[in-house]
């Protein structure tokens, strides 16, 4: 029997809705083990000091890692959330583009471990986040 594909980069894009359609998310690579995503930094990004507001980070590796977990696990009947989301801050970004890039270094039964580094568009690091999504079954009840 074939393993089903994960969804292309492009299907993913045309489903992002919500809070994810509102702060910009752009997929550019997506598979179970790697993950690269963007943001264009607007003023609705930007916390009073004028930096992108550290939630950015922190929701943009979640969405990330949570999207690469659910659709590796959902052929299986699961399904996959947010479980912890520990962010640091290393140098601010005020313009240009946050660029994210995730890597799983565990995909065990019930709990995925994801990496996330940011950059700007110089290529330096500017946060970095430990992402812990939960594997759960699929349940009609909720």
């Amino acid at each position: 029997m074939a393993t089903p594909s994960l969804p292309t980069v492009e299907q993913l894009n045309e489903a992002v809705t919500g809070y994810d359609r509102h702060y910009g998310l752009e997929l550019l690579e997506f598979t179970e083990t790697e993950v690269r995503a963007r943001v264009a930094v607007r003023e609705e990004v930007k916390q009073p000091m004028g930096l992108v507001h550290g939630g950015l980070y922190a929701s943009l590796a979640e969405s990330m890692s949570s999207l690469a977990t659910a659709a590796a696990v959902m052929t299986e009947g699961k399904v996959a959330m947010g479980m912890s989301n520990s962010t640091s801050f290393l140098r601010p970004i005020t313009q240009g583009t946050v660029h994210a890039h995730a890597q799983r270094l565990h995909g065990g039964r019930t709990t995925w471990i994801w990496d996330v580094t940011f950059s700007d568009d110089e290529g330096r690091t500017c946060a970095v986040t430990r992402m812990t999504i939960a594997v759960r079954p699929f349940s009609e009840d909720g």
